[in-house]
């Protein structure tokens, strides 16, 4: 029998812990799901719509410098580039908006993190409903089938 007194190695080796990997990888390499690309989402429509705001505020303040360079701008937004970048914007601030209305509800009623995968899908189901009210009529603008 070994000494196990004070300042010997002890006989028996142990093994360290075996760390396996998980049985299938489900969504991305995050893996994150819903809650990872609802994040995503919500961060790019945010800077987006921040981006339009700034552009907003630049182009309306045309209005006291020059009335001629100001109504330069606004005419080229009439063209059906803009009239897509108009859709573009919509389509940011409807998701921006309900997936804000969802985030609310995780942080402040009790079993919010509980359905937060539910309510993504939710908030994906209301903004294409109001998508398809919107994008058709849109575009009935945009390229003259009025």
């Amino acid at each position: 029998m070994p000494d196990k007194t004070a300042g010997t190695l002890a006989t028996t080796s142990r093994r360290a812990p075996v760390i396996k990997p998980p049985k299938r990888l489900v969504g991305t390499v995050y893996r994150g799901r819903e809650g990872m690309w609802s994040w995503v989402l919500h961060r790019i429509t945010g800077v987006a719509i921040y981006f339009f705001l700034l552009v907003h505020i630049l182009d309306t303040s045309l209005v006291r410098l020059s009335p001629e360079a100001y109504n330069a701008v606004i005419n080229t937004y009439k063209t059906p580039i803009m009239g897509l970048g108009e859709t573009a914007l919509v389509v940011a601030i409807g998701f921006h908006a309900l997936n804000g209305l969802r985030i609310i509800l995780i942080d402040f009623w009790s079993v919010g993190a509980k359905y937060q995968r539910l309510m993504f899908w939710i908030v994906i189901a209301l903004w294409i409903v109001l998508l398809v009210g919107f994008v058709p009529r849109q575009f009935m603008h945009i390229f003259g089938a009025h």
